[in-house]
């Protein structure tokens, strides 16, 4: 990795973190980092003054607003006005401080809600979002359209990574604001310790989900910095985008039973249909990022085991 230092911005979070844990196995390069207290994101000047006082080498842009529909739903302006002011300040500063190599993260939702499985990066903007999640969405398409076009007129050499449905140690388990795999576990190991006979279950069950453990998708970032910067993944033609993902998708219903077998819960799973689905299937196509050598390595079984046990003193 031809850098002496890399900011990793969202250092506290599900991705930053594990990508931080990443970067000192496989690096001496000197990470950098902020907490929120010390670098508010959404304060360009402030952005602006880090990036020209410490001007590091490379930018993992793992910060962003997030969480599941329930929290979408509820604070859709939070989504896209954060998001927006974030990535756009980091990725501006970034630049402008003569930055070449950034890693943008966003979601696999900057897809359309029906387009055709897998999901190729080719199928960005040819049909409508699914709207319990658009103003995060189209922020995250904003933010990729700006590495693009940085690439294209300034000759950096960005990426945008869009990972499947993350989850991991470093998750959220509120059940007001988290992703479906946390909120499942919590769910879980909640009706366990009450000796409940059941527990519900946003949805139909039918919805069939990705998922990627944080540590992939770290390895997968650290592994993005490191391509020459001729690859052709940077082009004019197209836009710097890689899904990263296993390739392997699972019902929400299977995915409540692991959840429930994980933690030790035999009781019944209610599904409540009268909350949304969201999206019917969302299954990413990763034969783009195959194709430059990487592949995951944490199976779904293996990776919600060692979550539960690393958080369940916490639930």
């Amino acid at each position: 990795m031809l850098t002496d230092s890399i900011f990793v911005a969202g250092h506290a979070g599900l991705a930053g973190s594990a990508i931080v844990r990443e970067l000192r196995l496989q690096t001496p390069a000197k990470i950098l980092t902020r907490t929120r207290a010390e670098l508010d994101l959404r304060d360009q000047s402030a952005v602006r003054e880090f990036f020209r006082s410490e001007r590091p080498g490379a930018v993992i842009m793992a910060a962003a607003k997030v969480g599941g529909i329930l929290a979408n739903n509820t604070y859709p302006a939070d989504f896209i006005s954060e998001n927006l002011q974030i990535q756009t300040n980091v990725l501006d500063a970034a630049r402008l401080a003569g930055v070449q190599r950034l890693i943008f993260l966003g979601s696999s939702c900057i897809y359309p809600r029906l387009c055709a499985q897998p999901i190729r990066e080719e199928s960005l903007l040819t049909g409508p979002l699914e709207p319990t999640n658009r103003p995060y969405a189209v922020a995250k398409i904003a933010g990729l359209e700006m590495c693009w076009a940085f690439n294209r007129q300034h000759g950096t050499r960005y990426l945008a990574a869009m990972p499947a449905n993350l989850y991991g140690p470093g998750d959220n388990f509120d059940l007001n604001t988290s992703h479906v795999l946390p909120a499942l576990l919590r769910k879980a190991h909640a009706a366990r310790l009450a000796d409940a006979p059941s527990f519900t279950v946003w949805g139909s069950g039918t919805p069939l989900r990705e998922f990627l453990h944080a540590d992939d998708l770290a390895r997968a970032c650290v592994h993005l910095l490191s391509l020459s910067d001729d690859s052709p993944l940077f082009n004019e033609q197209e836009p710097p985008l890689l899904n990263v993902g296993t390739g392997i998708e699972h019902s929400i219903r299977e995915i409540a039973e692991l959840a429930a077998a994980t933690v030790g819960f035999h009781g019944e799973l209610v599904f409540d249909s009268t909350k949304p689905d969201g999206t019917p299937r969302k299954l990413l196509d990763v034969s783009r990022l195959h194709s430059t050598g990487w592949r995951h390595k944490v199976s779904l079984e293996e990776g919600i085991r060692a979550t539960y046990e690393a958080v369940k003193s916490t639930l």
